[in-house]
């Protein structure tokens, strides 16, 4: 396969924090050696200042349509039986490569569509296997009153592109634990059935740990003597190496981008709680601890082993790096947020972006420019009532990372080029008006004004 036109494979942790794995200071702190994924930082690009949306959802989407989730509606998790995820109008990673020719598969969490025409099958990809919506459904059946006459019980389910999705398996604790090994074993097969097929082939790998409940495979549990949560962070590096060895046995190692990354900084929750390393915050905050998540990027022979950068780069930069790589197109008649970084990633000094701005939900909350951040709305942990600032506080990252300091006085020409990034994004709002949560399926956007 020549080597600019690679294979795919992302794999993307769920609720994993900056400073889990022992790459980025965590690893046999936690009381889990991380040695697979540790390794895969040394052969590749390792990013300090990788940005993604607030929690699982809103990434999610931005990930697969390369625009922020307030452009797109996909907001927050949602129960099912209540509308949710994508609208069919939105264009997927997997619709982008697939029609460039690569073979498109899901194993793994969605959270971006739970009924026919928005499940992974109906948007780009050929196969799928895993959740619609969340983990945390997992505990449903066990929790005191359910009532399954009312709340549908969540199940694993699977499905191929042209038919409709099976229930596979009842999502309990049980399965739980197996989920990410099965996850893993469909992985590696599809890689060599597509290895011997001769086919370029893009998998995408969302697992489902460390989200909570955290509890691990019941190969893994005592493994570290430590407790679940690190059991659980020993079973993802585990999970990640067999990925990594299905690639690299088959001598796909040169003809394959591997990218991994988490959806979204640490959960808050105890006792699940995660460590966001030398940020302060969680996910669900605009804090550090929640935008910047792990990010190791592998391509021998083009990405350069054993280079670290604290450049900005953004979730939805991926879509058109990727599709850069693939040699595939992008949609032209809407916003792409995202920009293509495969220079930077080749080895350019900079990054192609300086800055962007931050929502949780339909809330514009900050913002980041080069090494500041914008605080308009201030809140540490989620729920502690955000305090709604009528002077916003700016902070230098590099001298202050804990955002303790405000530097509005001796820093505020930072104001200017934050407070115009700002307002061109509010303008492209209006020009190309959001899709509202929950639209439904035959919802087309509104022309832009004036185009």
């Amino acid at each position: 396969m020549p080597g600019t036109r690679p294979n795919i494979v992302l794999i993307l942790a769920d609720n994993l924090g900056w400073g889990e794995l022992g790459c980025y200071g965590g690893g046999a702190i936690r009381g889990a050696p991380t040695p697979r994924i540790d390794a895969l930082a040394r052969q590749g690009l390792r990013l300090t200042n990788f940005n993604v949306e607030s929690d699982c959802v809103p990434t999610r989407s931005a990930l697969m349509t390369g625009r922020h989730p307030i452009r797109t509606g996909a907001l927050q998790s949602v129960p099912a039986g209540l509308p949710q995820g994508l609208i069919p109008w939105e264009v997927t990673m997997a619709q982008v490569l697939s029609s460039a020719g690569y073979a498109t598969a899901m194993y793994g969490k969605w959270h971006l569509g739970d009924k026919e025409g928005r499940y992974p099958k109906d948007r780009g990809f050929d196969e799928w296997y895993g959740i619609p919506r969340t983990t945390n459904e997992s505990m449903f059946m066990e929790s005191v009153g359910f009532d399954p006459a009312v709340v549908e019980p969540p199940y694993v389910m699977e499905g191929k592109k042209g038919a409709p999705a099976t229930k596979c398996e009842l999502y309990d604790l049980e399965m739980r634990r197996r989920i990410d090994a099965e996850l893993a074993r469909r992985s590696c097969d599809f890689i060599g059935r597509n290895a011997t097929a001769g086919t370029p082939f893009f998998l995408y790998l969302p697992l489902t740990q460390l989200h909570f409940p955290t509890i691990p495979h019941r190969d893994f549990a005592g493994r570290s003597g430590k407790g679940d949560f690190a059991d659980s962070l020993i079973e993802m590096d585990a999970r990640v190496g067999e990925v990594i060895d299905a690639i690299d046995t088959r001598g796909l190692a040169d003809d394959t981008l591997f990218i991994f990354a988490s959806d979204n900084g640490p959960e808050f929750r105890r006792p699940w709680r995660g460590s966001a390393g030398m940020w302060t915050g969680t996910y669900h905050t605009a804090m550090e601890g929640a935008l910047r998540v792990p990010f190791i990027a592998r391509w021998p022979g083009r990405i350069a082993e054993g280079r670290e950068s604290n450049e900005i780069v953004h979730v939805v930069d991926l879509l058109p790096t990727l599709a850069q790589a693939a040699g595939a197109g992008l949609p032209q008649d809407r916003v792409i947020d995202g920009v293509d970084q495969t220079a930077f990633f080749l080895g350019a000094e900079k990054s192609a972006r300086e800055g962007f701005v931050y929502y949780i939900k339909s809330e514009l909350r900050a913002a980041k420019w080069r090494d500041w951040k914008m605080h308009f709305v201030w809140e540490v942990e989620p729920n502690a009532g955000p305090n709604h600032l009528e002077t916003p506080y700016l902070f230098n990252l590099i001298q202050d990372p804990k955002e303790e300091t405000d530097v509005s006085n001796t820093q505020g020409w930072v104001r200017g080029p934050m407070r115009k990034m700002v307002q061109a994004f509010q303008e492209s709002l209006k020009t190309h008006p959001p899709i509202p949560p929950g639209a439904a399926d035959d919802y087309v956007p509104a022309r832009p004004r004036g185009g």
